[in-house]
């Protein structure tokens, strides 16, 4: 697979990364622990070398699966987990309450290294900004463990165009983490020109639109009460609906290029810039090699032009979260 350089510290990871929480939270059914080591060292082979986890998946489990899994590897991959929450347990569930004071970091980033059973962290994200904690006092922490060895590279994840550049003040930036997709597409308006600027990469999640650009999810969907679109606005039945136009179209493209929506979704964001690095998730190797068979696909300038203009005209229905979790980001 052709690799990417995110940022200008020199870290080169795959094209196309590998978005790991749906092997745990978020999109049921789980897999197995064994079959999640199978599918993470499958991918490794397969040319994956950037893998995103975070402590709040599970809570926990997911960094415990990815550390275990990808132990053999360690030297050829980097692993990118999250900090910035306090995960209260509480009658067999957790709550996720914004915390990046220096003490928490602290605490996050040594259980990380106990879950995965690492010496330190490659990519390190705030995983949300925390409205009660300077975030120059967050970089100011960061740069403490990068001393320390215990961080290599950081990034932040939905964060504003102004928190960024006050970051990346007092400790470079490697990386900004923020959905974006064809439907999805805020971040062109004021993070990607600064992320230019500034030389910092951008690691685009939800590149499928949670599974919706792939053009497999109808109004007839019914997801799981535990799946997060279970709660979304974007998929109840009237906006899945209204919203097919988006997959029609994409899907359309793919015919003309014979591929799959998948990959037309995916190269479309690769053509963008070369410092850009989605990172797609799923439990299927099958739908695994038909991401990464992404890379191979070249869009033409025609082909761009064309879903720049008709994705522009389509009026996506539905908020892409609820509104106590649009709170939570920071753009």
């Amino acid at each position: 697979m052709n690799k990417r350089n995110l940022g200008s510290q020199g870290l080169e990871v795959s094209a196309i990364g590998l978005g790991c929480m749906g092997l745990s939270q978020s999109y049921p059914p789980f897999p197995t622990k064994e079959e999640g080591i199978y599918f993470l060292r499958s991918a490794a082979e397969m040319g994956v070398t950037f893998f995103d986890t975070a402590e709040a998946y599970g809570p926990y489990t997911n960094e415990e699966l990815v550390g275990e899994a990808l132990a053999p590897y360690r030297d050829e991959v980097i692993i990118a987990t999250k900090f910035g929450f306090c995960l209260n347990h509480s009658q067999n569930s957790f709550s996720h309450i914004v915390n990046s004071q220096p003490a928490q970091i602290r605490k996050a980033i040594d259980g990380s290294l106990k879950r995965m059973n690492i010496d330190y962290i490659d990519l390190y994200y705030q995983h949300r900004v925390d409205p009660n904690v300077p975030i120059e006092e967050v970089a100011g922490t960061i740069q403490d463990l990068i001393k320390e060895g215990k961080v290599k590279y950081w990034g932040l994840s939905e964060a504003s165009a102004n928190t960024i550049r006050r970051a990346h003040v007092v400790q470079p930036l490697t990386a900004v983490q923020s959905e974006y997709s064809l439907w999805y597409r805020i971040p062109e308006v004021n993070i990607l020109p600064l992320l230019e600027e500034l030389k910092i990469g951008f690691v685009p999640f939800s590149p499928l639109g949670k599974g919706f650009l792939t053009g497999t999810i109808n109004k007839q969907a019914i997801f799981e009460v535990n799946d997060i679109r279970h709660t979304l606005p974007r998929f109840t039945n009237e906006a899945i609906d209204h919203n097919q136009q988006m997959a029609s179209l994409i899907k359309e493209v793919a015919q003309y290029k014979n591929a799959t929506p998948a990959q037309i979704a995916l190269a479309w964001i690769l053509a963008q810039k070369d410092w850009i690095v989605p990172i797609p998730g799923t439990k299927k190797i099958h739908r695994l090699q038909e991401n990464l068979d992404a890379d191979k696909l070249a869009l033409s300038t025609k082909d761009i032009q064309l879903l720049n203009e008709a994705s522009s005209k389509i009026d996506i229905q539905g908020a892409r979260y609820s509104p106590e979790l649009e709170k939570t980001t920071g753009l």
